[in-house]
C-alpha cells in the first residue's frame, strides 16, 4: 500500500454573515466558513449594574430670630440643604468571543502500489472520516458541530467522479478508475465540507462550505507480452 500527499491548500474564501447583535438575555450564536476554517462567534449580556448618581434637592428655606434683648431688626437667612437621592442607571456588560477550527485534510492511497497496469482497475481511497464533529465551549455556550465530506477525483486523464464515500483499499474497495493509456497521472481529489451546528436544541445551517484539494502522482504501465506456443 503507498500513501502519497505532496499537497493541500486552500482554495475557498467566503464572506461570514452579518456580525451577530448584542442579546441580553440570551446568547446569539453563529457558525460559518471563511478562508477555509470554521469560525465559531458567541456574544450575550451579562447582566446590569447598578450606579449611584448623586441628585442635589432643591434648597428649603428656613427663618432664624436674634435674642430679645438686642434691639436690632429681624434678619431671615436661607441656608441650603443638600440631599443625595440615589438613582439607579442601568448598564449592560457584554460577553463575546470568536473560535476557529480546522478540518482534517487528506492523504490519497491507492492499489496495486507499485506501476498499475493498465486496463486493470486501480483502487482509490483517503483517510477521511465520512463525518467531523466537535464541540465547542464558548462564553459558557455549548455548541455541537457536525461536518460531512463529499469528494470529487480527477484521475488526470479528463475522467472525473463524485462519491459521498472515501473508499477503501482491497478487498472491500469502493472507488476504482481504469486507465487506457500507460502514462504518469496526477490525480486530484477535492473534498468539500458542509453541515450544522446545534445550540440549545435549536438547529442551523453553517454558512459556506470549505473545499481543500489533495493530490499524488501514479505511474501506469503497459503489461509485458509473452509469446506461448
Amino acid at each position: 500500500m503507498k500513501r502519497l500527499l505532496i499537497l493541500s491548500i486552500t482554495i475557498c474564501v467566503l464572506v461570514p454573515t452579518q456580525a451577530i447583535a448584542d442579546c441580553t438575555n440570551t446568547a446569539c450564536v453563529n457558525v460559518y466558513t471563511q478562508n477555509n476554517q470554521i469560525i465559531i462567534e458567541a456574544r450575550k449580556g451579562s447582566g446590569v449594574t447598578t450606579v449611584k448618581k448623586p441628585v442635589v434637592a432643591k434648597p428649603t428655606k428656613t427663618l432664624w430670630f436674634p435674642p430679645k434683648p438686642k434691639a436690632v431688626p429681624t434678619v431671615k437667612r436661607t441656608y441650603k440643604a443638600r440631599t443625595t437621592v440615589k438613582k439607579a442607571v442601568v448598564k449592560t456588560i457584554n460577553l463575546s468571543d470568536r473560535l476557529i477550527k480546522m478540518v482534517p485534510t487528506a492523504t490519497i492511497a491507492y492499489q496495486p502500489e507499485f506501476e498499475p497496469l493498465v486496463h486493470v482497475p486501480v483502487i482509490f481511497w483517503c483517510d477521511l472520516p465520512t463525518l467531523f464533529q466537535s464541540r465547542i465551549d464558548i462564553i459558557g455556550e455549548v455548541i455541537d458541530v457536525a461536518l460531512r465530506p463529499g469528494f470529487t477525483w480527477q484521475w488526470g486523464d479528463g475522467q472525473i467522479t463524485s462519491t459521498t464515500e472515501p473508499g477503501a483499499p482491497y478487498p472491500n474497495q469502493k472507488i476504482t478508475h481504469t486507465y487506457k493509456q500507460p502514462g504518469v497521472y496526477y490525480v486530484t481529489l477535492l473534498a468539500t465540507w458542509n453541515g450544522n451546528f446545534k445550540h440549545n436544541g435549536a438547529t442551523r445551517a453553517i454558512t459556506g462550505t470549505i473545499k481543500i484539494p489533495s493530490f499524488a502522482v501514479i505511474t501506469v504501465v503497459s503489461a509485458a507480452t509473452k509469446f506461448t506456443k
